[in-house]
């Protein structure tokens, strides 16, 4: 239990939190069916969670250095289970949107917390083992989600895809309690709630600029107001980082090459990777009537190559520069979306196997490198900020491709469709518009949509491997694909491991 112990309740919580950014993907249609949700209520299911997530995962971190590792750790699995509650209870879309922000919260403080608390606990080769295993619980968090959440949603139905996670919060809350000691970072360093406040600000306006512009477009007042704000917000995070202490993120460190262009490929990784995939899961079951189980399983191809890829790569790839991996498996990911854009009415899910094969390679060889190169792109001392940031910007970059590719779906729809029934048909209300519309008219505007939506993907990882290609070699880049997953800083003096970092 000494060995294993601390390890296992980690792991429980690390898997929760990230089943749970991909596990609604399948869901999606029923819930629509379910609560009379639109195309942006189902769009903010999922960017409530990331975005929660993404705002508050560097804050946190910083808290729990000073407030104890364990304690915001287990508060954060408490507020995760209450959530998790609420999302299985809501009687609408408001409720389910409202709860599943509160889950992206609860997740942020457990994945703030997991790697110092391994770093505390394990030292040497048993460190190097647990990272390992934890890299490979998140590997699977991922592979698992969309299946698992077919089979609860066929099943006992869509809300237990959330009330399922109070049992294993149960047990992993108390588990933590037992086996694993508090530790906390070093004394006297400050939290930076201003720079807390400011970046979370920046991302939530963003991200609600994006989703508004599918309903109303990008020039409408409401709008043009949320981007003005994103840039406000995002201008005093500059100004409070470079004059606090102790930063969250030191805007200096992106002077950096290496840096900007590991950033870059966070950000667009997680969009091109999985941004797609919530309106993908709609066209399965909406328009080619497939269940929740069957239209999971079209995901497994990507699952199996990221996972045969990265276990591969880790031994074959070692020594291999990072900007080689990330930005060729970037440059992949795009291939694999632009075969994905040439669905039509007829197509069928065998369509999709090419891309989301291509996607699975590229995905096994980005995910594990990227942390390490983030580290090795700036000096020793700010690891534990880099790991951060990096962890940050591909759950930013996932919250933002569901919003973007959303729109230029909803936008390319609206070409053959009118305003309210493209939204209704993306949304998952196909039944009441086939009677008006047509079955092959209905399929056929929303392959439409999802060719413009996986073309726009593809361009986004295209460009991002291009600079990382460029820039990380202009900043000098880390060596091999080993990474060092890190979602917070690991404790003083703690070398960081390598590992495989998680994929979604």
């Amino acid at each position: 239990m000494r060995t294993w112990g601390p390890l296992t309740a980690v792991c429980l919580g690390t898997f929760m939190l990230l089943l749970d950014v991909t596990i609604a993907v399948v869901a999606l249609p029923d819930m629509a069916r379910g609560l009379h949700a639109s195309l942006s209520d189902l769009q903010w299911v999922m960017d409530g969670y990331a975005l929660a997530l993404a705002a508050l995962l560097l804050g946190l971190g910083a808290a729990a250095d000073a407030l104890g590792r364990r304690r915001v750790h287990v508060a954060g699995v408490v507020l995760f289970a209450v959530a998790s509650l609420l999302c299985g209870l809501a009687t609408g879309p408001g409720m389910l949107v409202a709860a599943r922000g509160l889950q992206g919260v609860g997740a942020a403080a457990m994945f703030a917390t997991t790697l110092p608390l391994l770093g505390s606990v394990y030292r040497g080769r048993q460190r190097s083992m647990a990272l390992g295993v934890w890299g490979a619980v998140s590997g699977a968090a991922a592979a698992v989600g969309p299946v698992l959440g077919g089979l609860l949603t066929d099943g006992p139905g869509w809300r237990w895809i959330f009330w399922v996670n109070l049992p294993v919060s149960v047990v992993a809350i108390w588990l933590t309690l037992r086996v694993v000691p508090e530790s906390r970072g070093a004394a006297g360093r400050r939290v930076d709630r201003a720079g807390t406040a400011a970046f979370a600000a920046f991302a939530a306006a963003l991200t609600y600029g994006a989703v508004r512009a599918g309903s109303h477009g990008w020039t409408e007042r409401g709008t043009s107001a949320a981007f003005v704000l994103a840039v406000v917000a995002l201008g005093a995070f500059v100004v409070v980082e470079c004059r606090v202490a102790d930063p969250l993120l030191d805007p200096r460190l992106f002077l950096r090459p290496a840096f900007s262009g590991v950033m870059l490929g966070a950000l667009a990784f997680n969009a091109a990777a999985f941004g797609v995939m919530s309106y993908t899961s709609l066209w399965l079951q909406t328009l080619l009537g497939m269940s929740p189980v069957r239209g999971g399983l079209v995901f497994v191809w990507l699952s199996l190559a990221s996972f045969v890829v990265a276990a591969a790569g880790g031994r074959l790839l070692h020594g291999v520069p990072a900007r080689l991996t990330i930005g060729g498996g970037l440059l992949l990911i795009a291939a694999g979306q632009f075969c994905m854009a040439f669905l039509d009415a007829g197509s069928t899910a065998s369509a999709l196997v090419p891309g989301l094969l291509l996607v699975g390679v590229g995905t096994g060889l980005v995910s594990p490198g990227i942390a390490g190169a983030a580290l090795s792109a700036v000096p020793a001392e700010r690891a534990g900020m880099a790991g951060g940031a990096v962890n940050t910007f591909r759950q930013l970059g996932y919250a933002l491709g569901i919003a973007v590719f959303g729109t230029v779906l909803t936008s390319r729809m609206e070409g053959t469709l009118p305003h309210d029934a493209a939204h209704g048909l993306a949304g998952g209300a196909a039944g009441a518009l086939r009677g008006v519309f047509g079955e092959h008219a209905l399929r056929a505007a929303f392959a439409s949509g999802l060719n413009a939506a996986a073309a726009t993907a593809g361009a986004v990882a295209a460009v991002a491997g291009v600079l990382v290609l460029v820039l990380v070699r202009a900043g000098g880049d880390g060596r091999g694909t080993g990474a060092t997953p890190s979602a917070a800083p690991v404790p003083k003096g703690e070398e960081a491991a390598p590992a495989a970092s998680y994929r979604r």
